[in-house]
């Protein structure tokens, strides 16, 4: 089969299309025909090599976090999922493999398309949309009349976030371009701040929870418009020793290299009188169901900026970098009925 493979770390030259063999199904694994994938920034932080301290793949691997597609064989262990079954994931961490012709998932990191979406739009929900459910509703624990600040609203994750905190029954303000204000107000936000033109100092100290998917200096800015005692959380800056704690099986050796990458942040999160806190996502197939329903619902939309042939992924990936996708980017199997 066909799969987009890392050769070696750094640039675009180091990944291709290639010939593998077909994915080895476990017990409790199911063989997915890809059908459609998500492209996201993680995907070029591990074809750059920014992950290799996380995550300890032996060269080449296949890269991919996240798909949708129709199963073609599940293992013997498997009591969720039958054969022609729709279905989309975002894969266990340390498999990937989501850029390819076929992948193996396990059964729980998995779940079924919502019935109103086409193979394309969900294959951009499951990183993204986890990603923004679990900041939101379990690090956060965002309330009914809360105030909450979400920087990049018009991107992937903001576009889920936004939606996800209106679900809530948060207050929300986001930070968009004039390109994007349009986008995002659609999506349910109540305030928007053009982050080219102003910085956060017109909207307040008054937000109960901040979702920071930029890093930089709007994280610093962030920090001084929470109020005091409560959480800023992240995806966009540095990690920190609860990321490794919590999020990636208790390594303390990690934990101790993140507590050092992250005093400086930290400092001036204490220093502002907030928390701070770097999340790394994890794969749920209960989750994924859960937006499966708030789609069904019509409570969530997925937002696709472009969709790309298979054939065209390292343009794809290449227009991703640029850093001004509105939603979702999505590749599409050359003979896929996509949409259907």
């Amino acid at each position: 089969m066909l799969a987009y493979v890392l050769r070696r770390y750094g640039g675009p030259d180091g990944a291709s299309l290639v010939e593998v063999p077909a994915p080895v199904l476990r017990p409790r694994d199911i063989r997915i025909d890809v059908r459609a994938a998500g492209l996201n920034p993680v995907d070029i932080g591990f074809r750059q090599g920014r992950l290799r301290p996380i995550y300890r793949f032996k060269l080449p691997f296949m890269l991919g976090n996240e798909l949708a597609g129709q199963v073609v064989a599940v293992g013997d262990q498997v009591t969720r999922f039958s054969v022609g079954d729709r279905v989309f994931a975002r894969v266990e961490k340390d498999r990937l493999g989501a850029f390819a012709e076929q992948a193996t998932v396990g059964e729980d990191c998995a779940a079924h398309m919502p019935a109103n979406l086409d193979f394309i739009a969900a294959a951009g929900v499951p990183l993204a949309g986890l990603t923004a459910l679990q900041a939101l509703r379990d690090e956060l624990g965002l309330k009914p009349g809360q105030k909450v600040f979400i920087s990049g609203g018009a991107g992937g994750v903001g576009t889920f976030a936004i939606q996800i905190a209106k679900w809530l029954g948060a207050h929300v303000t986001t930070t968009a371009s004039k390109q994007g204000e349009a986008l995002v107000r659609s999506l349910g936000a109540d305030q928007v701040i053009d982050y080219t033109t102003h910085d956060l100092s017109r909207v307040g100290t008054d937000f109960d929870a901040g979702l920071d998917l930029v890093g930089g200096e709007t994280l610093d800015q962030m920090f001084r418009i929470m109020k005091a005692g409560t959480k800023v959380v992240s995806v966009a800056a540095v990690p920190e020793p609860q990321t490794a704690l919590r999020d990636l099986g208790g390594r303390r050796a990690l934990a101790a290299v993140f507590w050092v990458m992250s005093y400086g942040v930290r400092r001036r999160a204490r220093l502002a009188g907030v928390s701070y806190r770097y999340l790394f996502m994890h794969p749920s197939g209960d989750d994924l169901a859960q937006l499966a329903g708030l789609i069904e619902q019509g409570r969530l939309r997925v937002v696709v900026d472009k969709t790309y042939a298979f054939a065209d992924i390292a343009e794809a990936l290449d227009y991703l970098e640029r850093g001004r996708a509105k939603g979702k980017v999505v590749v599409v199997q050359p003979t896929s009925p996509a949409r259907l």
